[in-house]
């Protein structure tokens, strides 16, 4: 059981370690031919972020550990709202732009109700058939679903992106230019494969290991996902957020969480559903709740005074301990 503990850390390590390897080559590797700051922000440090819940979900899902899967992504984006929002408004209180509310909130809070709906959907399938279980999963047309809203969510930020930058064109003069510094390619290209070959052993290691200790403790894959591989494959977020909360500079932790947590319904969760049916028989609505619950908090916090206070974000970690032991105390 030690043995089987330290594995998991060791995954949850190399995990963190791959992807910052992989985001650090792939974006260096973009920035040589040319693509702007923006685009890579908005593509390959977006998606890299979140490409230890993408490696692991993946992972349990094609290995028969759909729990695992499932309940990462709902105890991350639980995890990113409730444990970094709210640890990172305690440090430093975080200023929500006009941006946030209007657009990349919109898009967490239609994720999460997407999410909500496709799952309840799927409940009612269920119980629509008599007593088969074929009815209660997130189907592949669910899955091709979340990835159209995928798309169209990414569409919306480059145009805006786009106006964005047009609207700023010409306001740095060329003494204010960064110089560009050409980095080696075979050194990116050799950070970017070695980042996502650490990235997927990892992954293998945590999932194989997380299933071994849920089955020996007699607890559910979801119960295992939701709680410590949650916690595990958000600490990239979680340690950024803070740093850039010790910096005051919030920006870069609110737009983290938003565009984890978007990334992870539409493009991780739907994609996973897209190869494999997601079964949720083993999935608790708890999980569903604290969400939801989570999600129009942070709405309503942002939305009062565009500031996310110290007492709010009290509050918010206040409720993940209280998600963390409702979830225990149900599995």
């Amino acid at each position: 059981m030690t043995n089987t503990i330290l594995l998991i850390i060791l995954g949850l390590a190399m995990i963190i370690i791959g992807a910052n390897f992989l985001v650090e080559g792939s974006s260096r590797i973009a920035s040589r031919f040319g693509i702007s700051d923006i685009v890579i922000g908005m593509t390959i440090v977006a998606i890299g972020t979140s490409a230890p819940e993408l490696v692991v979900s993946f992972l349990g899902a094609m290995k028969g550990s759909v729990g695992l899967s499932v309940g990462n992504i709902l105890g991350s984006n639980i995890c990113n709202i409730l444990l970094i929002i709210g640890l990172s408004s305690i440090i430093y209180p975080m200023t929500v732009t006009r941006i946030n509310v209007n657009r990349d909130l919109q898009f967490l809070l239609l994720s999460t109700v997407v999410l909500i709906l496709v799952s309840l959907d799927a409940q009612i399938e269920t119980l629509t058939i008599d007593d088969q279980m074929t009815g209660n999963v997130i189907s592949r047309t669910e899955g091709l679903i979340l990835l159209l809203f995928f798309l169209v969510f990414m569409f919306y930020s480059f145009a805006s992106a786009k106006r964005h930058e047009e609207a700023t064109k010409g306001t740095e003069t060329e003494e204010e230019e960064k110089p560009v510094v050409k980095k080696s390619f075979a050194l990116s290209l050799l950070m970017f494969l070695g980042g996502l070959a650490v990235l997927i052993w990892g992954g293998n290691i945590l999932v194989d290991n997380a299933t071994t200790l849920a089955r020996a403790k007699g607890v559910s894959d979801t119960l295992i996902g939701a709680t410590i591989v949650a916690i595990g494959t958000s600490l990239p977020e979680l340690a950024a957020s803070v740093m850039a909360a010790c910096r005051r500079k919030v920006g870069i932790a609110i737009g983290n969480v938003i565009g984890s947590n978007i990334f992870n319904v539409f493009l991780i969760l739907g994609g996973c559903a897209t190869v494999k049916q997601l079964p949720l028989a083993s999935v608790n609505h708890v999980h569903f709740i604290f969400l939801l619950l989570a999600t129009l908090l942070f709405l309503v916090s942002a939305r009062t005074s565009f500031k996310i206070r110290r007492i709010e974000g009290l509050m918010l970690f206040a409720l993940y301990i209280l998600y963390i032991i409702v979830t225990i105390s149900l599995a």
